[in-house]
């Protein structure tokens, strides 16, 4: 019985393991509207930089991580920075109320099945704030970033 339960342990933490985005992985297809109700597809983004960075106007670390995201949006833009801002609120009102006080200048897409998201899903993203960097051809190099590890890695990418 012993040997049967560590088989379907090390099964279970494999399968787990293998499901994870990992850096190097190219990254799935988001098409998500944006605040005037058009569809975005990520893969527009293609041959830029890109944030890829999962929030919510209820969720304060999020919010307290907008400005500096904000920061590194207006340096890097003209560089060929993208930042690709997926919310996972449920109503539009808070979304682009949350999007005018914080004053994101960003592009923004949401997904208003909150928690329920297949792109959440897709990224396995269990929490947020998280983030994906993507590099030009839409390979990840980095997740979760934050602070000046994120601003230094943006800079060696864009110059």
């Amino acid at each position: 019985m012993k040997k049967i339960f560590l088989g379907i342990l090390f099964l279970t933490g494999t399968m787990v393991t293998r499901a994870q985005l990992h850096v190097g992985d190219a990254v799935p297809e988001i098409e998500l509207p944006n605040t005037v109700d058009s569809l975005v597809k990520l893969s527009s983004l293609q041959g830029k930089v890109v944030l890829i960075d999962f929030w919510a106007s209820w969720c304060a670390p999020c919010r307290a991580s907008n400005p500096y995201v904000q920061k590194l949006y207006s340096r890097y833009k003209d560089k060929g920075f993208e930042v690709f801002a997926i919310s996972l609120d449920t109503k539009k009102k808070d979304w682009l109320k949350a999007i005018r006080q914080d004053k994101l200048k960003y592009l923004q897409v949401v997904d208003y099945t909150g928690w329920r998201s297949k792109v959440a899903e897709r990224y396995y993203v269990d929490q947020i704030p998280i983030n994906f960097l993507i590099d030009r051809s839409g390979k990840i190099v980095a997740i979760d970033l934050e602070g000046k590890e994120l601003f230094d890695k943006v800079k060696s990418m864009v110059q």
